[in-house]
């Protein structure tokens, strides 16, 4: 994927995610148990009057050799902005979710999967209720597998990705 693929050359491209007690580094390897609470992220070059949204994506499901269901959404979260927590800029969002955060679940003995998240600048005229399920229910199964986040980008307006980051769990 190319977003990863920039992290390599662009350091400022790297989103700042903490899954549990871990921060992540790209390519950071998680325990599976540690990945359960919804992550919280962090984007320094954030501009606080600035509302962002936040995709995470499961790349490799159910096998990284055979990826037929891929990939597979794990979160939409919009409304995110720059907030002070411990003296540390996160963001938080006042928000209802997109699409809840679904804790990351390889099948036994498979390879690690890669759990990816993209940062988007959220369009002015965004309205996430347009795309969550009625009444606050969190997404089922189903609609999450093999979700094309090309699509979503181009029907929600938004434009480039412009920070990323992912770990692996087995």
């Amino acid at each position: 994927m190319a977003a990863i693929a920039a992290l390599q050359n662009d350091k400022s491209k790297i989103l700042g995610v903490s899954v549990g007690k871990h921060t992540v580094e790209p390519g950071y390897h998680i325990p599976k148990g540690d990945a359960r609470d919804t992550p919280v992220i962090r984007f320094d070059a954030a501009t606080p009057s600035t509302k962002y949204i936040a995709v995470c994506l499961d790349l490799d499901a159910p096998h990284p050799s055979f990826p037929f269901l891929s990939p597979i959404l794990h979160w939409i979260q919009p409304g995110l902005q720059a907030s002070t927590q411990d003296g540390q800029t996160v963001m938080k969002s006042s928000e209802a979710f997109i699409c809840n955060y679904a804790p990351p679940g390889p099948p036994p003995g498979s390879p690690p999967h890669r759990y990816c998240f993209f940062l988007y600048e959220q369009p002015e005229s965004f309205d996430g209720k347009k795309y969550a399920p009625s009444n606050g229910a969190e997404m089922g199964l189903w609609p999450r597998m093999r979700y094309s986040l090309d699509e979503w980008e181009k029907e929600a307006g938004l434009g480039p990705i412009i920070a990323t980051n992912y770990f692996n769990i087995r």
